[in-house]
This record gives C-alpha cells, sequence and structure tokens, in this order.
C-alpha cells in the first residue's frame, strides 16, 4: 500500500471533502505547493485557486478554493477555505455568465472567483 495522508477540505460552512490521499496540490500566498506524505510541517495562506487531491484509491478530487488557510502535520493535511466549490458541483454555464457580468462591471474580485470555477472545471 503506498503511503497517504489524511486530508480535510473544509468550507465556512460545511465539510466538503475528507479522506486519504497520496498527493495534494493547492495554491498559497507563496506559490503552488504539493503536499505528500511526510512532508515537513506547514502552515500558509490559501489563494483562490484549484485544489487537487490524489486519493488513495487512484481518483482525482478538483475543488475551486477562494481563500483560507493550509496547514500540515502528523500526516495531516487541513484545507480550510471561505468557499470551496467541487467541480462536479460547479455549473459551467452559470460561472461564464459570472466571468462576463463580472468583466462588464470591472469586477475583479467577482472575475477571479468565476475563473477559478471554470479552471477548476477543465481539469476534472
Amino acid at each position: 500500500m503506498a503511503a497517504e495522508l489524511h486530508v480535510e477540505l473544509v468550507a465556512a460552512d460545511r465539510n466538503v471533502w475528507s479522506g486519504e490521499a497520496t498527493l495534494v496540490v493547492a495554491r498559497t500566498t507563496s506559490g503552488d505547493i504539493g503536499v505528500m506524505p511526510g512532508h515537513q510541517p506547514l502552515l500558509g495562506v490559501l489563494e483562490s485557486g484549484p485544489v487537487t487531491i490524489r486519493t488513495s484509491d487512484g481518483a482525482t478530487v478538483i475543488a475551486a478554493v477562494h481563500g483560507g488557510f493550509v496547514s500540515f502535520a502528523d500526516n495531516k493535511l487541513s484545507l480550510l477555505a471561505e468557499i470551496v466549490e467541487l467541480s462536479d458541483e460547479i455549473d459551467v454555464q452559470r460561472a461564464e455568465r459570472a466571468l462576463e457580468r463580472a468583466k462588464s462591471e470591472a469586477d475583479a474580485a467577482a472575475e477571479r472567483r468565476a475563473d477559478v470555477r471554470l479552471r477548476a472545471v477543465a481539469v476534472r
């Protein structure tokens, strides 16, 4: 059996995903990071972006994450975010409309959120 780490992906309003994984890739204010079992402890600030979780059974979970924190210690990774949307929960047409609306209104934050949603869907 491959080495694994326990992952908790939590939004402000719900526990989004929990399970065992072999690799998690996320975007922090310091850049993209990959966390594997045995990684040195870390604490960081999450940037908006897709998070990729390679599960122990070989599946891949993709989520659009909007802000928050990441911590890793004792082979447990916690991703605590303001907003989390699993890629299969994202309505592509709605995200595309939100992106166009944000561009027309020059709303950079809304544009970033819509862009992250679409990037999460593109890699699923």
